[in-house]
């Protein structure tokens, strides 16, 4: 019960942080990030929060149930817009794809090649 405590206590501190300041982020996002940070600085050990960690990950199938019920809920709107759906799948899958390329590649102009200080 201890690692439930620890990881809802991180959670809603997360929230706590989000509503207080007004953060772009959400609030188990921000609760993640400081329990990553915890774990790191030795605040938390790893033993503490393993078993309902396991649990929780074990049952994570559980968590998607909303979102599944979601979509059988939506189908016949899904169905609808199935075309636009799968093209703006496909089409920003593809920019993101594009964008990364082309960063990568300016990236990899800009950084000196391995051993041509050495001249080999």
């Amino acid at each position: 019960m201890l690692g439930f405590a620890i990881l809802l206590a991180f959670n809603f501190i997360g929230y706590g942080i989000q509503i207080s300041l007004n953060v772009p982020l959400p609030g188990n996002i921000i609760g993640l990030i400081l329990f990553t940070a915890a774990l790191f600085a030795g605040l938390i050990k790893l033993e503490w929060v393993e078993g309902a960690a396991s649990f929780l990950t074990k049952h994570m199938m559980l968590f998607f149930l909303p979102f599944t019920v979601g979509v059988i809920a939506f189908t016949p709107m899904l169905g609808a817009n199935w075309l636009s759906i799968c093209s703006g799948i496909a089409l920003g899958t593809l920019a993101v794809l594009i964008v990364t390329g082309w960063v990568s590649s300016m990236l990899n102009k800009e950084a000196p090649e391995e051993g041509a200080a050495d001249g080999k």
